[in-house]
C-alpha cells in the first residue's frame, strides 16, 4: 500500500458564512497515484479541490469542521504559495493562461518559486515541451491565439514547471475535442508513471476518468456516495447505469438508484 500523500477527514466547507457546499467529505490520495474526484456539476468537486489548494477564501468560503492532512501536517491555514512551496499545484477549470502572453512565457510563470537555478528550470522546461510537442511549436504565440486542447496542456504544463509531487486538476476535458480529451489524459498517465506525480482530478466525464486513475470517490450534493477501486467502480452495474451512461432510463440523481437505498452506509 501506498503512503498516503493528502489526506481529507469529514471536511465542511461553507461560503459567505451561510451556503453549506461540502457535508463531511473525507478522502486519500496515496503517493504515486492517480485519484478521480466524479459526480455532476455542483456535487462540490472545485470546492472539494479549493479546500486543499487553498483557494477557498477568494470564493468567500472557509473549511468550518474536519482537517486537511499533506503528509500529516495540517495544512488548513496555509497560504496558496506555502501549498506551492511543498509541491501541490491547482490547475483551474477553464484552463486560465495569461491571454497576452507567449505559451513559453506562460510555462516560465509556473517556475516563479523555483530556487534551483535557470539550468534545472531550462531542463524542466524542455521535459515539459517533450510531454507536450505541441506546445514547443506554439511556443512564441500568444496563448489567446491557441486552441483550447494547446491552452490546457499549457495549463497543465505551468503547473509542471514548479516540480509538484501533486497535481490537482479540475475539469481537464471541458469543452474539448474527445481525441484531444484522450491526448491530454495519456499525458497525466505518463507523467503519473514516469515523473512519480500524484494526481487527485476533478472530472465530469467519468468514462475516460476511471480508465485513467486508479482509485475514484463519487460526490453528489456535497457528500462522497461511493468509492472504490476504479476498476471496480467501472464495472458497478449502478455506477454503469447512472454515470457510464449503460442502461434506460432518466434520474435526478444517483439516490433514485434502487440499490442506493439499501447502501445507507453511503450516507455516514
Amino acid at each position: 500500500m501506498s503512503d498516503v500523500l493528502l489526506n481529507v477527514n469529514g471536511i465542511e466547507v461553507i461560503y459567505n458564512h451561510v451556503i453549506l457546499v461540502l457535508k463531511g467529505v473525507s478522502l486519500q490520495v496515496p503517493e504515486g497515484k492517480v485519484v478521480a474526484l466524479l459526480g455532476g456539476n455542483g456535487a462540490g468537486k472545485t470546492t472539494t479541490l479549493r479546500a486543499v489548494s487553498n483557494l477557498l477564501a477568494g470564493e468567500r468560503g472557509d473549511v468550518t469542521k474536519g482537517s486537511i492532512e499533506l503528509r500529516g501536517e495540517r495544512i488548513e491555514k496555509l497560504s496558496t504559495s506555502d501549498m506551492v512551496e511543498r509541491g501541490v499545484v491547482q490547475v483551474m477549470e477553464g484552463r486560465h493562461c495569461f491571454a497576452h502572453l507567449t505559451i513559453e512565457e506562460n510555462l516560465m510563470t509556473g517556475a516563479y518559486t523555483r530556487r534551483d537555478g535557470k539550468a534545472a528550470v531550462a531542463q524542466t522546461l524542455e521535459k515539459v515541451y517533450n510531454y507536450f510537442p505541441r506546445l514547443k511549436t506554439r511556443r512564441t504565440s500568444q496563448a489567446a491565439y491557441t486552441s483550447g486542447g494547446e491552452q490546457q496542456m499549457c495549463a497543465i504544463g505551468r503547473a509542471l514547471m514548479c516540480n509538484p509531487k501533486m497535481v490537482l486538476l479540475d475539469e481537464p476535458s471541458m469543452g474539448l475535442a474527445p481525441q484531444i480529451v484522450e491526448e491530454v489524459f495519456e499525458i497525466v498517465k505518463d507523467l503519473n508513471t514516469k515523473e512519480k506525480v500524484t494526481f487527485l482530478l476533478a472530472e465530469q466525464n467519468t468514462n475516460i476518468a476511471l480508465r485513467y486513475s486508479d482509485y475514484g470517490y463519487i460526490l453528489e450534493n456535497g457528500r462522497i456516495v461511493m468509492d472504490g477501486e476504479a476498476k471496480a467502480l467501472r464495472e458497478n452495474e449502478d455506477v454503469k447505469e447512472f454515470y457510464l451512461g449503460v442502461g434506460g432510463g432518466d434520474r435526478k440523481s444517483f439516490k433514485d438508484v434502487k440499490s442506493y437505498k439499501r447502501r445507507k452506509r453511503w450516507l455516514a
